[in-house]
């Protein structure tokens, strides 16, 4: 067994595709790949076949290693409930609470569970493609890390350096890296790459040159700034981060999206396939126009619903919700955005408001009948049903159980008129039920939107994307010396 660790100069770097993409290209050269991240800071989660949650970033990994996805892969999970808690789900089960002021010193525990997870990992496959968290340089945190330089030194693993050139400071981000490490974690540091470039990437070489010569890291190359590719992230950088392109569809027959961008939003990726849609355009705002405009107004999911509500009223968007409802203008709300529909939220459970969590139920929008009670037991589920003579399948992951007390059955949820919510994710990505969705959008707005003969199915978009970032590394990056490095060449 092999180990690699692919690490950034900063969030969104890239690591997680680019590990997407190593998984690829590893495993259509025979090997048995799989992919790890100790520990996810991320709201954006997926529901394995054995009812187990971990960051959406490793379930896709997963699918591009050819292997079933399971809790060892993503050990830890830290979903931020606000700025100073994160609740902790341990091998894809909930495991209390971290506090800010514990995230350097409180985790030995999970840092003995990763390194177990890895372990399990490492007896079954024979390269295990490991993917950072933020920064090796945040030396105010290597002394509890196990997820960068930390899980390297426990595991002696060679670690590739991937730099950000679309935010400027690459090269400096590369050598300041390299320079604040300490002289072990050094040692490990076996090549960088650039993500990211547009242009001719001959105008970098003098600068790799000179941060190889200083730091001794070769490159292994330069990626280009890959457009079509958008595949599932777990970064808020990286939320309604599409590629935008031209699909054929003229203008008079378009359906324009709109998105809250909640505070706490959880789960965003289930409007990628909206966004993969020929003939819909979707945009994540805040802004109140562009909300009160839209074909169709999604409230996603939440990891605090009731502070997110509470801030959906301050910032003025509740009354926008409420106004589309009075004119018959679609509505869909997810998860915690369906909880918000509701008439009511009891929720002593995940929400902090600014404070404890809320002692007595909040009054929802009241646009949808029923109730949504939190509970301590979380709700991991992988649902399918119907919808008009078209299946759809999702996900669950929720505290808030929800009762309607009216209104009629939609997959996951209830509807009344133009306002739906379901407490599945995933359901955009069935392409019947979503093109059915929309087509019923369309009508209710009187757009010439038709659904596209021969349109690509998400699934194979998705998986096409994989394709063609390990194509970009097979063509742009060198991967023997990768393989080198994985082998134990350096």
């Amino acid at each position: 067994m092999s180990g690699l660790l692919i690490t950034g100069t900063s969030s969104d770097a890239g690591k997680s595709l680019v590990t997407t993409g190593v998984c690829r290209v590893l495993a259509r050269r025979g090997l048995s790949v799989a992919p790890f991240k100790a520990q996810n800071m991320s709201n954006h989660s997926m529901v394995c076949r054995d009812g187990t949650e971990i960051g959406r970033a490793q379930y896709l990994q997963a699918q591009a290693a050819g292997v079933v996805a399971t809790s060892a892969m993503n050990p830890v999970l830290l979903k931020p409930g606000s700025d100073r808690r994160a609740h902790v789900v341990v091998r894809g089960r909930p495991a209390g609470e971290l506090m800010a002021g514990e995230y350097a010193t409180g985790r030995a525990h999970l840092a003995q569970a990763a390194f177990d997870a890895y372990e399990e990992l490492a007896a079954a496959h024979d390269v295990i493609v490991c993917e950072g968290a933020g920064s090796p340089a945040e030396i105010n945190l290597r002394e509890g890390d196990y997820v960068n330089l930390g899980l390297a030194r426990r595991f002696s693993m060679p670690t590739i350096l991937v730099g950000d050139i679309d935010r400027g400071g690459v090269l400096a981000s590369l050598y300041g890296t390299w320079a604040l490490v300490d002289d072990a974690d050094r040692a490990l540091l076996a090549a960088y790459l650039i993500n990211k470039f547009r242009g001719d990437a001959s105008v970098l070489e003098p600068g790799l040159v000179e941060i190889s010569r200083r730091t001794g890291m070769p490159s292994l190359g330069v990626l280009p700034w890959l457009q079509e590719v958008w595949l599932d992230s777990e970064d808020a950088l990286s939320v309604g981060s599409w590629g935008a392109g031209d699909d054929g569809v003229a203008s008079d027959r378009r359906l324009s999206v709109a998105v809250v961008r909640l505070p706490r939003t959880s789960n965003a990726t289930d409007v990628d396939a909206l966004a993969a849609e020929p003939g819909v355009d979707v945009q994540v705002t805040r802004d109140a126009d562009t909300a009160r405009e839209a074909d169709l107004l999604v409230l996603p999911g939440s990891r605090a619903t009731v502070s997110d509500l509470t801030w959906l009223r301050r910032s003025g968007l509740a009354g926008v919700v409420l106004e589309r409802a009075r004119r018959g203008a679609p509505v869909l709300g997810i998860c915690g955005g369906y909880q918000m529909l509701l008439d009511e939220i009891d929720d002593d459970v995940e929400d902090e408001g600014g404070g404890p969590a809320t002692a007595a139920p909040v009054p929802g929008l009241g646009l949808l009948p029923g109730r949504a009670v939190f509970g301590a037991d979380k709700v991991l589920a992988r649902p399918s049903g119907t919808w008009r003579g078209h299946p759809v399948a999702g996900y669950e992951i929720h505290h808030g159980v929800v009762t309607p007390s009216g209104g009629e059955d939609f997959p996951g949820g209830h509807a009344l008129g133009a306002v739906r919510g379901s407490i599945w994710h995933g359901t955009l990505e069935c392409d019947d039920f979503r093109r059915a969705l929309l087509a019923d959008v369309a009508h209710v707005r009187g757009s010439a939107w038709t659904a596209s003969a021969g349109a690509t199915p998400f699934a194979a978009r998705r998986e096409g994307m994989i394709d063609i970032l390990a194509d970009a590394l097979e063509t742009h990056v060198d991967i023997d010396a990768l393989l080198a490095i994985v082998g134990g060449e350096r």
